[in-house]
């Protein structure tokens, strides 16, 4: 177990010295998000990483979805009618209740269907539990595929979820039982949740996610009385994010593009963070962050991703 074990770790570092191309949600560009099928059309693109959301089920279950309620843009009901308006919440349904919502399509006419014009509809798809991607993968025979599980929980809506601790000890236990430990990294938005897995779980890289927007600053840089997103751990206390990141024992900072610059990059790098920027799908902006050297890219559509790192002759 020992020899198994030091041949993982070895993997990991080797995969982790390499650049990262995430397919974000799968491949939601173009096929339904956070679907068994939206993985495998990003396997069979190559990319290092499938990015995904879990929440978890009334009875326990880890499922794969990102939002913490059901979505009226992605969701029907048993009957096929579009929900009317966003909920349940996941937490609040059984894994069996949840596999009557039919996620294989975006609503006609919403702004969320408009901007993923090439997104193929696949009647029928259900939200699929972790385990499920986990079995796809070794079904398919990929032993190299690296997973980014996202928790999705915030302190603005503790009762959708799971406290930080029990959804934290949920994630590492489903990792270690398909034998993921040196395939994964977590990754949340709550660092409450990576402060855990990092004492729990010292073998899986923490993903530190940030934005800096009017639509969603976990970060807290003009909020005197700090944000309650980062663990404690605040802004005015070190000066900038990667220094807080840095500080909080995370080995990634996965950032909003929007927020990113070349300095920014930089200062990370000298901390020794990989820098992730996220999500990214038009190619005159994944060639200037590549330009950049950011250590790897989170995208709905790793088709158009691909021809640019190979012409830059980019591994991954």
């Amino acid at each position: 177990m020992r020899i198994v074990a030091v041949i993982a770790a070895l993997a990991a570092a080797t995969a982790a010295q390499a650049f990262e191309l995430q397919g974000h949600r799968g491949a939601r560009g173009l096929l339904p998000e956070n679907t068994l099928p939206a993985f495998e059309r990003a396997l069979e693109l190559g990319v290092t990483t499938l990015e995904l959301d879990i929440a978890i089920t009334r009875d326990g279950v880890l499922v794969i979805h990102h939002d913490q309620t059901l979505n009226p843009d992605t969701t029907r009901d048993a009957s096929g009618q579009w929900l009317a308006q966003r909920g349940p919440a996941i937490h609040a349904l059984t894994w069996s209740e949840l596999q009557a919502y039919d996620v294989g399509r975006l609503k006609p006419g919403s702004e969320y269907g408009r901007r993923y014009p090439a997104q193929q509809a696949l009647d029928g798809t259900r939200i699929p539990r972790l385990a499920d991607l986990f079995a796809l993968v070794k079904r398919k025979g990929n032993g190299r595929v690296q997973f980014a599980i996202e928790t999705k929980l915030t302190p603005d809506t503790p009762e959708l979820s799971p406290a930080a601790e029990p959804f934290a000890r949920a994630v590492v236990e489903e990792i270690r039982k398909a034998g993921m430990e040196g395939r994964a990294q977590v990754l949340s938005f709550d660092w409450r949740t990576l402060q855990v897995v990092q004492k729990i779980a010292p073998e899986l890289p923490t993903v530190y996610l940030t934005a800096q927007q009017r639509w969603l600053d976990n970060v807290g840089v003009t909020q005197p009385e700090g944000s309650r997103w980062t663990a404690g751990i605040q802004y005015r206390d070190h000066g900038s994010v990667p220094k807080m990141i840095k500080a909080a024992g995370g080995k990634y900072w996965s950032a909003y593009f929007g927020d990113l610059d070349e300095a920014k990059i930089r200062e990370a790098q000298a901390l020794g963070l990989k820098v992730l920027v996220w999500t990214i799908n038009d190619p005159a902006v994944m060639e200037r962050f590549v330009a950049y050297g950011v250590d790897g890219l989170v995208t709905d559509r790793p088709d158009l991703a691909r021809p640019i790192l190979e012409r830059r002759g980019i591994k991954w």
